[in-house]
């Protein structure tokens, strides 16, 4: 059966290191060439070498070193070698590995020590852990945060072992005194995760119990209480109720990532208007509030998810959705406008329409780049809309008129079959209109190519001279 991997760094076959050099290397004093020997003993093992005449001379001369990179590799190099025979026994070598990581456990510099937690948290084997356990204890209420939580993280991968129950059967207790005790936000979280993934009803029963202080939590934390919310609705939707209110507290959360979830939970756990629209306006917020045009479109993701389920629901936010249009961006602007056109109803065709016409008289300034493709953009919006709606075709048929000499051939054109239809389907605008646009089109020579026929079916003709 094949070993799952942990870690994996390129390494090029081509220039293979040799055994010698890197136990030379390791054995000299000189620190810069000892850390090279270790990352090549650690990409040799990682591509299927297994070197064991290092074992001796790496626990000999890397482990006492007191330079941090030193450490740190030596723990990779510890967490990708072998630790068990062929029948599944722990190597009797490993004893002194065991005695060099309770003594980093207890090492006065708080690095070692964090880095070495964070260590045992890829380890599996109950026999190398079993005799750490009280040092990794003492950890827990050591005075240095990035100690306490690498310790609370240390904790639960070892109670998540299949001996872990055995090994640390108070675990879950004693990590709800750590959470009800902890200022560091990280450390909180991870103590409140633990008892998320190993004691379900002890996290929920400090949530219920502390539910009126959780917008005072930190973003962390109040990401992983959403996270526990979401698995107790699903397994038990009778008890959603309770936690909606959470929800709602949390949607006025200092934090955009936090208030993002929120709208996410809310759609997913309620179908209620209240619910749908609360979710809708977070996004719309977000929409308008966030800078980062990837956040921006993932945002109109999920609004053009809410616009197919809930299409009710986000008519009445088309506005909001529309001020996406102020982002130069072009991709924001598309997916804005094929939202907004599934939405338009003879309630809000007006507004649409108006705000459309600004924009386009926007794009005549020249401030703005890729222009051109913007306002085609918004003329096919326009037609769209006229399209749909033809009482407003005699608002913005005016409008179309000043864009037949657009510099932009493809928009041009547009305008002219924009104008064209709209006037096949409004008989009260043809004659001036018909003849403006007939005498813009063989004056253009990049027009030169369209004929409007005064035909009663107006088709646009190829002309040639």
């Amino acid at each position: 059966m094949e070993k799952s991997c942990t870690l994996l760094i390129h390494f090029d076959k081509g220039t293979p290191a040799i055994a010698n050099e890197i136990k030379e290397a390791l054995e000299g004093n000189d620190v810069p060439a000892k850390i090279d020997a270790m990352k090549k003993a650690v990409m040799l093992l990682l591509n299927g070498e297994t070197l064991p005449q290092l074992f001796i001379t790496i626990v000999r001369y890397v482990l006492p070193s007191e330079d941090h990179t030193v450490q740190k590799l030596l723990l990779l190099y510890l967490e990708i070698i072998e630790k068990t025979d062929l029948k599944g026994r722990i190597l009797p070598e490993m004893i002194l590995i065991c005695q060099n990581l309770r003594n980093n456990l207890q090492h006065p510099n708080e690095y070692i020590r964090g880095v070495t937690l964070r260590f045992l948290c890829r380890l599996n084997e109950a026999e190398i852990i079993e005799p750490l356990i009280p040092s990794v204890l003492q950890n827990l209420e050591h005075r240095h945060p990035f100690i306490r939580r690498n310790a609370i993280l240390a904790v639960m991968s070892i109670y998540k072992l299949p001996q872990g129950e055995q090994l640390l059967v108070d675990a879950p207790e004693m990590i709800e005194k750590v959470l009800s005790t902890e200022q560091d936000p990280s450390a909180k979280r991870n103590a409140f995760l633990m008892l998320f993934n190993c004691a379900h009803d002890r996290a929920i029963n400090y949530l219920l119990t502390h539910v009126d202080r959780v917008s005072e939590w930190g973003e962390l934390l109040q990401m992983v209480v959403l996270e526990l919310i979401r698995k107790v609705c699903r397994t038990n939707r009778g008890e959603k109720g309770k936690y909606i209110k959470i929800i709602i507290s949390l949607l006025n959360a200092p934090s955009t990532a936090v208030i993002y979830e929120c709208a996410g939970t809310l759609v997913s756990l309620s179908s209620a208007p209240t619910a749908i629209r609360a979710a809708a306006n977070t996004y719309c917020q977000l929409l308008l509030s966030q800078s980062d045009n990837n956040v921006k479109l993932i945002v109109l993701d999920r609004l053009n998810e809410l616009k197919s389920s809930h299409s009710d629901i986000m008519v009445d936010l088309i506005m909001d959705v529309l001020r996406a249009l102020s982002s130069p961006n072009l991709d924001i602007q598309r997916k804005t406008l094929d939202i907004v056109l599934e939405l338009v109803t003879p309630r809000n065709i007006n507004e649409v329409v108006l705000l459309l016409k600004k924009e386009v008289m926007k794009t005549q300034s020249g401030e703005l780049e890729k222009n051109g493709e913007y306002r085609q953009m918004l003329i096919q919006a326009i037609h769209s809309c006229a399209i749909k709606f033809p009482e407003v075709a005699s608002t913005v048929v005016h409008l179309m008129m000043d864009f037949l000499g657009d510099s932009n051939v493809a928009s041009a054109i547009d305008v002219i079959v924009v104008v064209r239809e709209i006037i096949e389907t409004n008989p009260k605008l043809r004659g001036v209109h018909y003849n403006t646009v007939v005498g813009h089109i063989l004056s253009d020579s990049s027009c030169t190519g369209l004929l409007l026929c005064p035909l009663d079916h107006w088709r646009i003709l190829p002309f040639s001279i």
